[in-house]
């Protein structure tokens, strides 16, 4: 008797709904696409398949980290030369003040930048997060986060010593600029937690992440460890806010992060984040 390709309509519960119970009958099945068990020729509907490696979908790259990363990188390098180089900690309050009146529209328009980068930054680290295994993708999200809120305390303090320039009295200026110089010294704690699981992971070998990420990582990842210094910095280099923060860190850490992120739309494989 043929049984391929026709339709067979089951008038009770077969043996193998039997087994499952009285509420889980298949009342229609297609013929073809089943197969017959091994025991006693049961017809059995055939489960799809998955395609899986290790806990990771077969899913490399990804169209939409590679945009956004161009995307942050366009826009932190706008903001940076609009900004131009921002006055130093040893500057007189007379100094700030004469500098914003100067560069206000920069300032605004740098204030703009970092506004329009947070959601590119929140799609990079949410993209981001999924290359990597628990719990390293949830130390790396938090400092992630962590620079997202401190980057935009930063332009509230900026913007609001341009918005009134003109007004500005000199010890009022170079108080409120005192706290905005500062962060880029305690940036350095949310820029450690955010790559330290990734720089440990691709020296490992670990979570298919290249071995060249891991030592850009523990480069940037010493830097930043030194740049700590800069909290009691008062001059110069180590300054809080000055060169040590604002070049060196600066385009250590960003350097990283876009590198991982076009690494990881390129070559990436995105873990499950169940468990």
């Amino acid at each position: 008797m043929r049984t391929n390709d026709r339709l067979v309509r089951t008038a009770g519960p077969s043996v193998s709904s039997k087994r499952r119970g009285p509420h889980s009958r298949r009342p229609l099945a297609l013929r073809s696409a089943s197969t017959m068990s091994a025991a006693g020729g049961i017809p059995t509907m055939q489960e799809p398949e998955t395609h899986q490696i290790e806990g990771r979908d077969e899913r490399v790259g990804s169209r939409a980290l590679v945009a956004t990363a161009v995307a942050i990188g366009v826009l932190y390098l706008a903001g940076a030369v609009a900004l131009g180089t921002p006055p130093g900690a040893a500057d007189t309050g007379t100094q700030v003040v004469a500098w914003f009146q100067e560069h206000r529209d920069g300032v605004r328009w740098s204030v703009w930048a970092i506004t329009v980068q947070a959601p590119f930054f929140a799609l990079m680290f949410a993209l981001q997060r999924r290359l990597l295994p628990a719990p390293h993708r949830d130390v790396f999200f938090i400092g992630a986060i962590a620079i997202v809120v401190a980057t935009a305390v930063q332009a509230w303090i900026w913007g609001g010593l341009a918005l009134h320039a003109d007004r500005l009295e000199p010890a009022t200026a170079r108080t409120v600029l005192d706290v905005g110089v500062f962060w880029g010294p305690v940036l350095t704690g949310a820029t450690t937690t955010m790559m330290a699981p990734v720089t440990v992971l691709a020296l490992r070998r670990q979570a298919g992440l290249p071995w060249w990420l891991g030592v850009l990582g523990a480069v940037a990842f010493v830097e930043q460890a030194v740049e700590t210094i800069t909290i009691f910095g008062s001059t110069g280099f180590t300054e809080p806010g000055g060169a040590m923060n604002l070049q060196l860190g600066a385009g250590l850490v960003v350097s990283w992060m876009l590198a991982f992120a076009m690494w990881g739309g390129v070559r990436g494989r995105a873990h499950s984040l169940v468990g």
